[in-house]
């Protein structure tokens, strides 16, 4: 067994190796010198000789595989980018609606690997198996425009598909016995809706079948921040739940090993084979195989076992973030906490109940500890309170999975039966969200990777720790000095982070890609002036409110929407559910898409005062104030925007929102404004907009100029050569990441 898992280790470490630190001119040259380094390992002694030549040979595997499967999968799919083209495919699942339509995997016939399609509403009526033909416009999956993306590639997907003109659909495969885990995922959604309602029907759709879209923005949010959103994505937890069930059902070992693997594969299939659910169902088949076989299982060569074997079938899966997480928790179960369970317990006696927490609290902290840096790397966040809410909640993930797969199960033979044990489900779904809000309220409940010296404090509590784990003494003393000691950095930490925004004035262009969203503070004042983008990977409402609070922002005293755009406001119903707001600002009239209501509807179930700005509006800022002129043109939403001027001292800063020039022009002519110290550039650094006139009358010193990834050229090259010949300082937040400018008295930073 344990030349197995390193072996699998080996093929694992050349995989990630081939994804993340060889360019591909070199993968082939780093799977040589693996051989190489094999060949001299012969000359070491036995024990290492073995180990050696193991290693070496499943790494130069790993580095080939991956070199052969970017040549035969990838590069044919890859071929059709940026290519109109007909084609013929076949759906591999139930389409879901997208903002234009619907979208769907499909395999096309001859291209090898999956291709996300892009469509009309028409596929929503569409099954697994059935096969459509047509004209589509193809590009690559693992690059939008300017911008890297793993989304797709790590789920196998290596193609994007856009629909052009009507498609023929034919009935295909969609009654073979392949699609019945897809068919039977449907009706158990279906199924759900019946018995569930509201956030309990989206809880439990999530954790039974891997469908996470029916879960409210808010719920999900509460979930994030107390550190138990993953109990939605169907991993171990939901796997062993499964079994322990079936175990419970057969009575039996050899029974529960026979019909078990099977199982576990029947239910991948169902919840779409996500890596983390994969992981599951494979290492929870190897200690059933090892009872077939009457062997010894071992947790460290399953779980390698079982990565090998995903980045075999797709070695692109390396770079999924739920891959990483979930192989990063098992790992610190299965090292660290059986150890923390010995120091906590020791060897004294104690109840039954000291120590289910304590084996809770171990679980918790050596899955948290080993996945701590992702999750600070992927999401920005460090959420403290994980092991409590761990603790508080799991066992009732338990019931809830539990009872729900048995009412859904049973409801389709007895529907009052199905009914009768939904209660226990939904009971236990209702406790989980309602702790979930409770504990996501708490003060101190996470801390953001917003404020830049967070990073500095992991290095300096790993090494804190590790140093404890070396140190000769024994006992629980140094473990208890070594936390102590990272309580009090961590509370000066986020101490020095809010102290960094204590000028007159703080202004900071947000990084939300294509979109605009500014945070505004003085004397512990905030204002955020717009919150969207119009990049789906992005968000916008996560990015400003855990920068706020970064800030020491416990409650947001205003809110300004300079028009109704997608880019300026989609974030800021996610906003809302994640900070408290006192007032919003925004435009009367509203838009051509209808986002008005949306937003206001939002407003209303938080309680938040709302103002239209017909005339201008001066609002007490800290040791400044915010200017808010109303909106001047009526060409379209662009034009009906409204202008902030912030201001402390003699130092201004003026965001337009995405007016053009003529109506800059009106804006000039109706207010006095001052001369001013920074300018956001309008829309985005278009040509339309930030006009000769504006700059001559305004003489910015420095234009922010807020852009991501988009097809329109943003920022044109007109637009930065009027910069360049004013003079300006130039920032931009495609470049430069979050844009923070900071004015004290006459002094001016950047």
């Amino acid at each position: 067994m344990r030349r197995l898992a390193v072996f699998a280790g080996g093929v694992s470490l050349g995989v990630f190796l081939a994804q993340y630190v060889l360019r591909d001119g070199w993968v082939l040259l780093g799977a040589g010198v693996a051989l190489a380094l094999g060949f001299f390992s012969l000359f070491l002694p036995w024990e290492w000789r073995r180990r050696g030549v193991v290693l070496c040979a499943a790494l130069a595997l790993g580095l080939g595989w991956n070199w052969l499967y970017v040549r035969q999968v990838q590069q044919p799919a890859q071929s059709l980018a940026e290519r109109t083209e007909p084609f013929t495919a076949t759906l591999c699942g139930y389409a879901a609606q997208s903002d234009f339509g619907a979208r769907v995997e499909l395999r096309l016939e001859g291209v090898p690997g999956k291709v996300m399609f892009y469509g009309g509403r028409e596929l929503l009526e569409l099954a697994p198996g059935q096969i459509i033909a047509g004209r589509a416009r193809f590009r690559d999956a693992a690059r939008i425009r300017d911008e890297e993306i793993t989304t797709f590639t790590s789920k196998g997907t290596f193609l994007l598909a856009y629909g052009r003109g009507a498609l023929t659909v034919g009935e295909g495969t969609r009654y073979s016995f392949r699609w019945l885990p897809a068919r039977l995922g449907r009706a158990m959604t279906e199924q759900i809706r019946n018995l569930y309602s509201g956030d309990a029907s989206g809880f439990l759709t999530a954790i039974l079948t891997g469908d996470r879209s029916e879960v409210s923005e808010e719920a999900y949010t509460a979930l994030t921040e107390a550190g138990l959103n993953h109990v939605l994505a169907v991993s171990g937890m939901h796997c062993g739940f499964l079994m322990a069930l079936a175990g419970f059902l057969l009575q039996s070992r050899k029974l529960q090993a026979l019909l078990g693997i099977p199982l576990l594969a029947f239910y991948a299939a169902l919840t779409g084979g996500s890596p983390s659910v994969l992981r599951a169902c494979i290492m929870l088949s190897l200690p059933l195989l090892a009872i077939l076989a009457r062997r010894e299982n071992d947790g460290p060569t399953s779980l390698l076992t079982a990565l090998c074997l995903i980045l075999l079938a797709n070695p692109f899966a390396a770079s999924s973030a739920g891959l990483q997480l979930s192989f990063a928790a098992m790992a610190g179960i299965l090292w660290l906490t059986p150890k923390l369970y010995k120091v906590l317990t020791g060897e004294q006696k104690r109840g039954k109940a000291f120590h289910f927490l304590a084996a809770a609290f171990s679980a918790s902290m050596g899955a948290m500890v080993f996945t701590m840096p992702l999750v600070a790397h992927y999401f920005g966040a460090l959420v403290l309170i994980a092991p409590i809410s761990s603790a508080v909640c799991l066992w009732a993930a338990t019931w809830a999975f539990t009872f729900g797969l048995l009412s859904v199960s049973v409801s389709f033979l007895c529907p009052p039966l199905g009914a009768l044990l939904a209660l226990p489900a939904r009971l236990a779904a209702e406790y989980i969200l309602f702790a979930a809000g409770l504990l996501s309220k708490f003060p101190g409940h996470a801390v953001y990777t917003a404020n830049p010296y967070l990073k500095y404090w992991l290095v300096y509590a790993y090494a804190l720790f590790a140093a404890a784990y070396l140190s000769r003494r024994t006992g629980r003393r140094k473990y208890w000095l070594a936390s102590a000691l990272a309580v009090l950095t961590l509370a000066l930490t986020v101490r020095l982070g809010a102290a960094r925004y204590c000028s007159d004035l703080d202004a900071l262009v947000l990084d939300v890609g294509q979109g605009q969203s500014v945070v505004l503070s003085s004397d512990e004042v905030f204002a955020l002036v717009d919150c969207g983008s119009a990049n789906s990977w992005k968000s916008p409402g996560e990015t400003a409110a855990r920068q706020l609070a970064s800030m020491g922002c416990k409650r947001l005293d205003y809110l300004v929407l300079t028009h109704y755009d997608q880019d300026h406001v989609s974030g800021v119903t996610g906003l809302l559910s994640r900070l408290e707001v006192d007032m919003l600002l925004a435009p009367e009239e509203k838009d051509d898409a209808g986002l008005q209501s949306a937003i206001l509807s939002a407003a209303g179930e938080h309680g938040i005062t709302v103002r239209f700005v017909t005339a201008e509006e001066r609002l007490a800022f800290g040791r400044g104030d915010l200017t808010v002129f109303p909106p001047l043109g009526d060409a379209g939403d662009n034009e009906r925007g409204l202008t902030i001027l912030a201001s402390a001292a003699e130092n201004d800063f003026l965001i337009t929102g995405d007016m053009d020039a003529a109506t800059e022009t009106k804006l000039l002519e109706t207010y006095d404004l001052p001369d001013i110290e920074a300018l956001v550039a309008g829309h985005h650094g278009s040509k339309y907009a930030t006009s000769q006139a504006l700059l001559e009358a305004l003489r910015p010193e420095t234009v922010c100029i807020s852009v991501g990834s988009n097809s329109y050229g943003h920022p044109t090259e007109e637009t930065l050569l009027r910069l360049a010949r004013q003079g300006c300082g130039i920032y931009r937040t495609d470049l430069h990441g979050t844009i923070h400018l900071a004015w004290n008295q006459e002094a001016y930073h950047g």
